[in-house]
């Protein structure tokens, strides 16, 4: 009988290190909503913000994705790969620095079919920032490396 519960402990353990995976890698609030409800592919396919709704909604890998239409849930459906965001949908100039920090979903770059999302308030622009190094790549190439570390993390 020790040996079930053990069994069954270390099942519910892996388990939920799998979902908390999820949680690390992609910012998602407590629903498992990505993007705070934007979509996916109103960003990568025409350059805008657009607020998507409950009708129009797809899950991948766990992640729930909001539409504004059923051809934008069909064209993610196809090709989710394609639409989601770059670092799980952190701030791409925090994962430069080496953090994560919630995005504005307002504040945003599509650049070579990608986009990235950055932190907005008060006291930062981060767009601005990323925008004021004027080296996309090297941006780009270093918060690529912080990722594989960042994306493992809870930070």
């Amino acid at each position: 009988m020790k040996h079930i519960i053990i069994i069954i402990l270390l099942s519910l353990y892996a388990f939920t290190g799998l979902f908390a995976q999820d949680n690390m890698a992609n910012n998602i609030d407590n629903s498992n909503i990505a993007l705070q409800g934007y979509s996916p592919v109103s960003y990568a396919d025409l350059g805008l913000a657009q607020k998507g709704v409950k009708e129009f909604k797809s899950e991948y890998k766990k992640i729930i994705y909001y539409f504004t239409s059923a051809e934008q849930k069909a064209l993610f459906d196809n090709d989710p790969e394609k639409y989601l965001p770059e670092y799980g949908g952190f701030c791409a100039f925090g994962v430069y620095a080496g953090a994560k920090f919630r995005p504005n979903p307002n504040k945003f770059i599509l650049k070579n079919g990608k986009y990235y999302l950055f932190l907005y308030n008060l006291e930062l622009d981060a767009q601005q920032l990323w925008i004021n190094e004027n080296d996309h790549p090297k941006l780009v190439k270093v918060a690529n490396m912080n990722w594989k570390k960042l994306s493992q993390t809870h930070n």
